[in-house]
């Protein structure tokens, strides 16, 4: 069984991860404070660790640690934390980082790169879904429209005893709102695992539970299932309201209801939020856990392909050139924090790419990766303005201590195209 060990992270997304990683035989344990970190990783022995951070710089002296241990250098480190300066990833990626998620974590793209580090892949329910969950009134409301999402659910469980805490009242009133959604049969495996995270709750009981749905699939679902005896399923939010909210009744108007009810009266941390990627209006390299990217540009798919699978495992998104032209051409459009180089290539040499960035005045550093060992090919290469040269072939570790090298000295920034 593989083992992921969670470090200082919410409770709700650490029941949320043990939930969804158990069916694939992982296993996951968890610590708290940063200080402690060294002692659980050393005992666990992780496959993975993840560790969530309100710094990088009270992340370092672990990492610096685990890095001077021999079991424990050669663990993969996943880090969730807020928006990191550039300057910083050579050194995350010098000590074993291979993903950085900032806040807050779009929950598809996290499970990817967990399932490409452990080598699994992970089902995702993708159907399309909002779920907004707010206390007012002494009443937990939750509102869902679009679909049913089975991992938006699960995560909604896991948070729904934080809200309970908010409620004074020993038995809670719960309202759900199933706006604008006609449901089918298709549906009833995840409307039934929202109604039994609901009922998980022990201070919530079944008479307390409102549904508000113009569905008649969710009526007859509701009325059909003995477990949910009790369960009241409405097509008005005012006909449950005089029951459930103090100063209303069958007559408060939709405006009335919108302006005092619908709004959380606390705010709430959503580090660890059901957001997904597809729902974000922009989106950055951190949603995706990305460190830094790369050019590879080399005539021969064999080296491209080994230098980006290699390049993956410190946390890099590299993109592939099998000529200079269209590396070239790439360039007037986006940025690289590193290229790595050919000098042989049909069409422009490896020499031409470098004066043309030259003149270009660009600051990418290049790493010329060549079976090229003419001394005066090598010092060509380095006056024009190549940072580092290697010859082919090398050993993985070689490439990726030079790469890093090369970042750290360099320095990282950020480019707007």
């Amino acid at each position: 069984m593989k083992q992921v060990l969670l470090m200082d992270a919410d409770n709700n997304f650490r029941e949320f991860l043990k939930e969804k990683l158990t069916p694939y035989a992982i296993n996951v344990e968890s610590g708290s404070g940063i200080l402690t970190a060294f002692t659980r990783t050393i005992k666990v022995l992780p496959d993975l660790l993840i560790l969530d951070i309100e710094s990088v710089s009270e992340a370092l002296p672990f990492l610096q640690q685990k890095k001077a241990d021999p079991n424990a250098k050669s663990i993969p480190v996943i880090i969730i934390g807020p928006k990191i300066e550039k300057d910083k990833i050579a050194d995350l990626i010098q000590l074993g980082v291979v993903s950085y998620f900032k806040r807050p974590l779009k929950m598809d793209l996290f499970l990817d790169a967990l399932g490409k580090i452990l080598g699994i892949t992970f089902s995702m329910d993708t159907t399309p879904c909002v779920l907004n969950m707010h206390v007012n009134n002494q009443v937990l409301f939750i509102e869902i429209a679009g679909g049913l999402n089975h991992e938006k659910i699960t995560m909604m469980k896991h948070k729904i005893p934080d809200f309970i805490k908010d409620i004074e009242a020993d038995r809670p009133k719960v309202i759900v709102m199933l706006t604008d959604m006609e449901l089918s049969f298709l549906d009833a495996p995840n409307l039934e695992l929202l109604l039994d995270a609901l009922l998980s709750c022990p201070k919530i009981l079944r008479p307390n539970v409102k549904i508000l749905s113009l569905s008649s699939f969710v009526k007859n679902l509701v009325e059909g299932h003995t477990e949910y005896n009790g369960i009241k399923v409405v097509k008005n939010l005012s006909e449950v309201l005089g029951s459930v909210v103090k100063g209303f009744s069958s007559t408060t108007s939709q405006e009335q209801v919108s302006e005092k009810l619908l709004a959380d009266e606390i705010v709430r941390d959503e580090s660890y939020g059901t957001r997904f990627v597809s729902e974000s209006i922009s989106r950055d390299e951190e949603d995706y856990g990305i460190l830094f990217h790369a050019a590879i540009v080399d005539d021969q798919p064999i080296f491209r392909n080994l230098l980006k699978n290699m390049l993956s495992t410190i946390g890099c998104e590299a993109e592939t050139f099998e000529n200079g032209d269209d590396f070239l051409c790439a360039i007037e459009e986006r940025y690289y924090d590193l290229i790595i180089l050919d000098i042989f290539m049909p069409g422009l040499s490896g020499l031409e790419v470098l004066k043309k960035l030259a003149s270009k005045q660009s600051s990418m550093p290049v790493i010329v990766y060549s079976q090229a060992i003419q001394r005066e090919v090598v010092v060509k290469a380095l006056n024009i303005g190549a940072k580092a040269y290697l010859v082919k072939p090398q050993k993985p570790e070689t490439i990726l201590a030079k790469c890093v090298e090369v970042l750290k000295t360099e320095g990282m920034r950020y480019h707007e195209n």
